[in-house]
């Protein structure tokens, strides 16, 4: 049996053909433009999955059911997107409009942190454990929380949304209304607007030249750091910080046995990761040393994850978001 795996990012819409052991067959992905109406964007996916599916010639009663991972507030039992701060969404029932265009009647939906977490949980860097925290540092910040092997998704699926843990009192200006959420400091997004900063206050820097030769993204500051730029080292510290801080605050509450750190940021590497775990474990509760060993690692799925995360919500003998 072959599952379709759809993941909703606020650049892009990625859909993949996905096996019972996790492995994407077949993939393909096209840019979401956000600012579109909620029927266009809903039309655009539908259309991207039919096209994924007969471009992998498989037979639509082939196809074991259709999971779809989705930024915002997502009512997993229902199907439906209450609201989503990066999309036009507010109370879409998403499931079952993909499996009215789809044909398809088998179609289940959640967070897209949720399903990378069950993605890198089940088949990627947490395979095995009971205990995950899995959190994504994209556009915004997912997070997808796994205790005692059970997904854990809160009062109507509408918990788990770490990126919104308030980490600075009345700090910046979140999409989703407050100040001082956790993803207005440790996204791409986040970096990318401090490095624009730091470059506005030294534009003579390597970190500048940096930008200039490649253009301004979330790999500009670690790049220059990794030249030597005092400036950008100052930009990469200050928002390893906030990533740790916000990373504590889950392990402090759920302590898992895996913090797992995915999204287009985690693809730094050992640059990010070494000063992250250093960061974590010398300031959990307990300070590593009084409590249970605890792992600090990078996503092996990639950007994979929400495809595979997705893809699983459909599969049998995995998690079964409605029990």
């Amino acid at each position: 049996m072959k599952y379709v795996g759809v993941d909703i990012g606020g650049m892009s819409v990625k859909v993949g053909i996905v096996d019972e052991y996790g492995r994407i067959l077949f993939k393909q992905s096209e840019p979401c433009y956000p600012d579109r109406h909620e029927s266009q964007i809903v039309a655009s996916i539908a259309a991207l999955i039919n096209d994924t599916i007969n471009k992998f010639c498989t037979e639509k009663d082939e196809i074991g059911g259709i999971g779809i991972g989705c930024p915002g507030s997502v009512y997993d039992q229902e199907g439906i997107v209450r609201y989503s701060c990066n999309l036009n969404f507010r109370n879409t029932p998403l499931a079952d409009l993909m499996s009215e265009m789809t044909g398809i009647s088998n179609v289940r939906l959640s967070n897209d942190a949720n399903c990378a977490a069950l993605g890198e949980t089940l088949f990627g860097a947490g395979e095995g454990a009971m205990n995950s925290v899995t959190v994504t540092l994209g556009t915004g910040v997912g997070t997808g929380i796994i205790v005692d092997g059970r997904l854990i998704t809160g009062n109507k699926s509408a918990g788990a949304e770490g990126g919104h843990m308030i980490i600075e009192v009345d700090g910046r200006k979140c999409g989703c209304g407050n100040k001082g959420c956790y993803e207005m400091y440790a996204s791409a997004t986040a970096l990318i607007a401090e490095t624009r900063a730091s470059i506005g206050r030294h534009p003579d820097s390597i970190l500048a030249q940096v930008a200039e030769e490649n253009g301004l993204d979330g790999k500009t500051a670690f790049e220059a750091k990794r030249r030597g730029c005092p400036f950008a080292k100052r930009v990469v510290n200050k928002y390893v910080k906030y990533v740790s801080t916000g990373i504590i605050n889950l392990a402090n509450i759920f302590y898992p046995e895996v913090v797992i750190i995915g999204g287009g940021i985690s693809n730094e590497g050992d640059d990010l990761l070494r000063l992250v775990r250093r960061y974590v474990l010398r300031h959990v509760y307990g300070s590593g040393w009084y409590s249970p060993k605890m792992k600090v690692t990078l996503a092996t799925l990639k950007n994979d994850a929400g495809i595979v995360g997705a893809a699983a919500l459909c599969m049998p003998n995995c998690w079964k978001l409605d029990e």
